[in-house]
Order: C-alpha cells, then structure tokens, then sequence
C-alpha cells in the first residue's frame, strides 16, 4: 500500500492518501480546500487515480476540498449519513465498506464530537483514521454540531479501543507537531479518555473546557454541508490561463518543452545560468533567452520583462525552479519552469542557437 500524511498548517489539518499499488486506485481522507493543487500535484507525479474522497466529519475549521477534487478527476464523494450534506456520492453507514484494489476501508460510526463522525479502520486493523472523535493525548470538543461528551465517551471506548493494541491511530487535527500514536498509547496516556477514566469525569472534563468556537466556522460548516462546493468559484484554487502550466509537488509552476516552442514570441525566455557558463556550452541557448544568473535574479527583479509569460531555463530545472519561484514570491505572476529545462529541450528535437549571452 502507497501512504502519505499531509498537512495544512494554517488549520492543523492531516490529510491521508491511501493507494494501492498494482492497481494505483487512491483514496483521500480530509483533504482540504487550499492544498488542492499540492494533492493534484502528488497524484499526479505518483501516477495514481484517485477513486474517492472521504470525510471523517464535517469540519467547522477548514473547508473540504472533495468537490474540487470531483469536478477535476470524477472522484466521488463519501462521509456518513447522518452528516446530512448535499453532493455526496456515498451516503456512508457504520459497516460500510470502501475499497480501491488490495486496500479495503471499513466506517465505524464515532459520533459525539459531531453526529456524523466515522473512523475508517484498514481492513487488517493496523491503522485507523480517527478524525476528530479521538486525538492524540485529547479527544475532539463536544459543544456544536449536535456533539455529545455521553456519546463521544462510548464511540472511542466501543469503537476505536476496541481495536488492537498496535494498531496506528491516525488524528485528523494535532496542534502540537504530533503525527501518529496507537490504542495500547492511548489507554495508558490519554488524560481525557485513558484507562481508569469513568464517564462522568470525562463528561466533566469536555463540559468545562471553555474554548472559543473555531475561527472559520460559520464559513466551514455550510461550505463542507455542500461537499466544499464553493458559491464563489474565483476562491477556488485554479492553475493560470495564459498557458497549461501545471503545479509540481514541489511548489513550482511548470510548463512543457513543446508548448514553449510553438509559442516563443508570446513569452520572455529567461535563461538563468552564469554567463561564461552559458558561452562555454555546448547546449547553447534557446532562441531568444535573456541571461539574468540566478545569483543576481533577487536583485535584478525589475529587469524582467513582465508585459509577457515568463519561462525560466537552466539546464536540466532545478536552479530555475529555484528562479520561478523567486519571481512568483516578487510579484510576477504569469511565471513557469521550463520542465526538464535544455536537456529536455534538446531531447525533443527542439532548436537552440549559439551561446553568447545577450
């Protein structure tokens, strides 16, 4: 099985990638609005089809990005039932069974931190994804979304620690660095929810917290009612138009080798090597490049030519990823590597012209 946890720092949020590996069918569990381009990016550079989003609840801190997911790989939508939300393809019940390949899914219902929380359970029971209802050393708030301290108590103690001593429990949220823990972990350290703690105290315990409720509430609960479907799609993350640039894992815009070609006189070609390197190769430049070196970009931003896209070259990507994104972060927005840079230039039978340096 192919597994990845990510994070969103803004909200805290993990979300899983679960895929199998002979057939590269993946599930996503909790992915998040704002990290749709970086989630694309890893499917895509990991060659995986993406089969389904799921939800462990519906979130009151961060809006689901499933419906952008939806529109842009046809993968369908799952979380419980009782969540109530408009959009979802799988009405999800306590039993339900979600597979792609080798890698099977089972919901178990968890309610009490909302009405409509699950945690998926891997089908040899060595991982779980918990969401909210249980966390690392604490346990998801009670106090909306229909929560319930009774409820919540029963669902982790019946439910989740239930489950094998080893087995891996994965949180939806950790506030505090913290990735992964497991049952036996939780028994024994859990201050809220441990061995030895009756109902009573931890109904005590969740009553007297006093938290304030969460920054984006109003906003998350009925975007994530409509599956994260936006009602304003310029919020939506969406790559550039004036090009079929695509975001790399890695953070950087990126365009292909082909397209560059067949559109030089609508772009500025900026080749980022130093100049005596650029004189002494034998790669030669691509017609109409300016020379900036990378060492003088941060310093020579105004140079740039902005009226155009902006492709920026060395010879195989790296050090003018490292150029694209010092543009991006200076204000140039229409700006992309050029991928695999003048290695890969060559390598398609594209011309080059000699190398001195303009």
């Amino acid at each position: 099985m192919i597994f990845r946890q990510l994070i969103d720092g803004e909200s805290s949020t993990f979300t899983y990638l679960l895929a199998d590996e002979a057939t590269r069918e993946a599930i996503l569990i909790d992915c998040v609005f704002e990290q749709h381009l970086r989630d694309l990016a890893l499917l895509r550079e990991l060659d995986l089809k993406l089969r389904y989003t799921l939800e462990t609840h519906v979130h009151a801190d961060h809006v689901t990005g499933a419906w952008l997911f939806k529109q842009a790989l046809q993968s369908q939508i799952g979380l419980a039932a009782e969540a109530g939300a408009e959009g979802a393809d799988l009405d999800l019940h306590h039993g339900d069974v979600v597979r792609v390949g080798s890698v099977t899914l089972t919901v178990r219902a968890t309610p009490g931190h909302t009405n409509g929380c699950v945690t998926y359970v891997l089908e040899d029971q060595t991982m779980a994804f918990t969401g909210d209802a249980l966390l690392i050393r604490s346990a998801g708030r009670t106090d909306f979304q229909d929560g319930d301290p009774h409820t919540l108590f029963h669902s982790v103690k019946e439910q989740v620690f239930s489950l094998p001593s080893k087995c891996l429990l994965h949180p939806a949220h950790d506030y505090s660095g913290r990735t992964v823990t497991t049952v036996d972990e939780e028994r024994a350290h859990n201050p809220r929810l441990g061995d030895g703690v009756r109902e009573q105290d931890f109904v005590g315990y969740m009553e007297n917290l006093g938290l304030p409720h969460p920054k984006r509430m109003d906003a998350a609960v009925p975007a994530n009612l409509r599956c994260g479907r936006p009602e304003d799609m310029e919020s939506a993350p969406h790559a550039p138009e004036w090009g079929p640039v695509v975001r790399t894992y890695a953070g950087v815009w990126q365009i292909e080798p082909e397209w560059v070609h067949a559109n030089l006189d609508t772009l500025t070609l900026i080749d980022v090597r130093q100049r005596e390197e650029v004189a002494a190769s034998p790669m030669g430049l691509i017609p109409g490049s300016l020379v900036i070196p990378l060492n003088e970009l941060r310093d020579r931003v105004q140079d740039v030519p902005t009226d155009q896209p902006v492709i920026c070259i060395c010879p195989a990507g790296a050090r003018s990823a490292v150029a694209a994104g010092i543009l991006e972060k200076n204000g140039v927005n229409e700006v992309a590597n050029l991928r695999g840079g003048i290695l890969a230039w060559r390598a398609a039978g594209l011309p080059v012209e000699s190398g001195k340096p303009k």
